[in-house]
């Protein structure tokens, strides 16, 4: 296991919050992807921080993201109460588009919301999951980012 699979771990199985800072030293380490790694269909998780993302996703019995191509993607796919995964465009308002972005000093591929401003930045993890950032617009959620994991499946 490497050494980015392993801090991973141990966060994803750790139990009660986790600072904003810790995330974002992880989140420093990981190396970057293309708009190319992230085209699938992904499993998420959300880091608990504490942050209101935690909340609306759980909520929304949030599944992953699909991403088809750079300029068809469904940002946010829910499971409904027969298990059937959908799009729910009602939350995400509308679909979404791969970039490659800068983000603290370093261009990685970004989905970024058609309806609102909202952008989700990656790094890669594993060759199989990848570290989002969610970022908006200052005050979108308390000024803080959403720190969330895909798992490619």
């Amino acid at each position: 296991m490497t050494d980015n699979a392993a801090v991973f771990a141990e966060l994803t199985g750790r139990e009660g919050a986790i600072a904003d800072a810790e995330l974002d030293e992880f989140w420093a380490a990981l190396p970057t992807v293309t708009v190319d790694e992230m085209i699938g269909q992904w499993q998420g998780g959300a880091f608990e921080t504490g942050h209101p993302l935690s909340r609306l996703l759980t909520k929304a019995n949030w599944f992953g993201k699909t991403m088809i191509s750079a300029f068809e993607v469904e940002p946010i796919v829910c499971v409904d109460a027969d298990g059937n995964r959908f799009s729910n465009e009602e939350l995400s308002k509308g679909g979404a588009s791969l970039w490659m972005e800068e983000f603290r000093g370093e261009v990685t591929a970004t989905m970024v919301y058609d309806g609102q401003a909202i952008h989700d930045h990656f790094k890669r993890v594993d060759t199989t999951t990848v570290m989002g950032i969610m970022n908006g617009k200052a005050g979108l959620y308390e000024g803080r980012y959403g720190y969330f994991y895909l798992r490619k499946i």
